[in-house]
């Protein structure tokens, strides 16, 4: 490993980094807009220079390999004054709005502002106009007034998602990106990454678009259900001290935002576009109150009726839920081993259009707790003998007329549902937003999540029904 010295400290650096990536690791800062650990290097962006030793001028840290003996200097008086000139050319154009730009709080451009620049523009001139609100897709809108060209957005379609669906085009002062004119943005799985990496304003999800900002939110690291990856994910929901009460007080209690959470053993800095749209499957109409025969009840009315029921059956059949959670697994093994023949069902299938599997992230069992389910209770299909008395359905999925005629059905699901009022017995159960859990992905990965929101005072943990219904019935 070569030895080399920044700042005057010495840096054990591996045979192939550059002096960007050794200084990271060694806790050194260095600024960059272009580059990115998972992409090319492209060498644009020039704020990330440093000086070598007995040279007069500056070189860029990200295509600089280390060599045994290397000493630079990260904060010289050259180093600071041409990082000074750097901002100023980046900002020369750039509009000065950020009161309105999604990324305030989050822009590399506004902190490296601060940080190296932090005077007003030398300019006179106007500030040179570009386009605005350019429509890269359905989901991604540009403001090319913003964009630093830094390119990383072209890259990741390019080496990445490998769709190619992003270039930039014209030179000079001109250049601009664009969408491939085939829509192939459209037909990227990954394309709202681009909307991450991008450092300042330029790239903008129309799903967030105006509707928080940032300095408002908080992230609850969670997992996405999507499929079985079980990417890492961060679910962004307005903070408790930022809670709105005169404007729609739903927000307070929604998904404004899901972005990645980097997880190496996962789906790296990654996730597929299915996963920014959780609060499209989470935030579906939901179920609130237990019922019998689709007649409001308490929750102990509930217990009861089911106690009664599983008591009484003599073939009981159970369908486990591929979404449920380890713990509730678990809870469900204990509770049920040995009284209830039970078999994992499929709660999620590809949707029309859908990305069905990929070399990249996506799986095709769109499920994320199969492995877990299966690891419990067997991969066998699921069978209901002549004789089944009794079928515990625990999620959705499974079409209640495939279910045998005479049998009674106790029915957990989240969601409103025209089979809940079909069961015998139905609880509303908690979503993953609602608790806390773990999930095992399909390469035997086990990623916890956390709850985002508080359970509505109808609504039952699954984990709990299940210890509920093996206490003695109520006379």
């Amino acid at each position: 490993m070569p030895e080399i010295f920044i700042n005057g400290h010495s840096v054990q650096a591996a045979e192939n980094q550059s002096v960007l990536e050794a200084a990271r690791a060694s806790g050194h800062f260095i600024p960059y807009f272009c580059w990115h650990p998972k992409l090319s290097v492209a060498g644009n962006c020039r704020i990330c220079v440093v000086q070598v030793e007995g040279r007069s001028w500056v070189e860029i840290a990200c295509n600089m390999p280390v060599t045994e003996g290397l000493r630079v200097f990260t904060d010289s008086d050259l180093v600071q004054a041409h990082r000074k000139m750097v901002m100023q050319f980046l900002t020369l154009n750039h509009p000065v709005d950020c009161g309105i730009c999604d990324k305030a709080g989050e822009c590399s451009l506004q902190d490296y502002h601060y940080a190296y620049n932090g005077t007003p523009s030398i300019s006179h001139e106007p500030k040179v106009p570009s386009t605005k609100f350019h429509d890269l897709s359905e989901r991604i809108v540009l403001d090319n007034e913003r964009c630093i060209l830094c390119s990383r957005c072209v890259r990741f379609t390019h080496e990445i998602s490998k769709s190619c669906a992003l270039g930039i085009k014209h030179r000079g002062d001109e250049s601009l990106v664009r969408a491939s004119e085939d829509g192939a943005l459209d037909r990227d799985p990954y394309s709202d990454n681009v909307i991450d990496i991008c450092p300042v304003g330029a790239l903008l999800s129309r799903q967030f678009l105006y509707k928080a900002r940032v300095w408002y939110l908080q992230p609850t690291p969670s997992v996405c259900p999507g499929c079985a990856r079980g990417c890492a994910v961060n679910i962004w929901h307005r903070k408790p001290t930022w809670q709105l009460k005169a404007l729609d007080p739903k927000q307070n209690a929604s998904i404004a935002r899901v972005t990645p959470l980097e997880n190496p053993a996962v789906n790296g800095p990654w996730i597929c576009n299915k996963g920014r749209d959780l609060a499209r499957i989470f935030e579906r109409p939901r179920a609130e109150e237990p019922m019998l025969k689709g007649k409001p009840v308490e929750l102990d009315a509930a217990l009861d009726a089911a106690r009664r029921l599983i008591a009484a059956a003599r073939h009981p059949v159970a369908l486990v839920s591929s979404w449920g959670s380890n713990e509730e697994l678990a809870a469900f093994a204990k509770a049920f081993s040995g009284r209830l023949a039970a078999f994992v069902k499929s709660d999620c299938s590809p949707e029309p259009g859908e990305p069905i599997e990929d070399d990249l992230l996506i799986r095709a069992d769109k499920n994320p707790n199969t492995t877990a389910a299966r690891g419990l209770f067997g991969d066998a299909p699921a069978a209901f003998p002549t004789e089944t008395d009794l079928v515990l359905v625990w999620g959705e999925g499974f079409p209640f007329a495939q279910l045998p005629a005479n049998a009674r059905i106790i029915f957990l699901n989240a969601y409103l549902q025209p089979e809940n009022g079909h069961a015998d017995v139905f609880f509303p159960v908690s979503l993953q937003t609602e608790r806390a859990g773990h999930y095992t992905n399909f390469e035997g990965v086990v990623s916890g999540f956390e709850p985002c929101f508080a359970r509505k005072p109808g609504v039952v943990d699954a984990e709990a029904v299940f210890a509920a219904l093996t206490g003695t019935p109520k006379s």
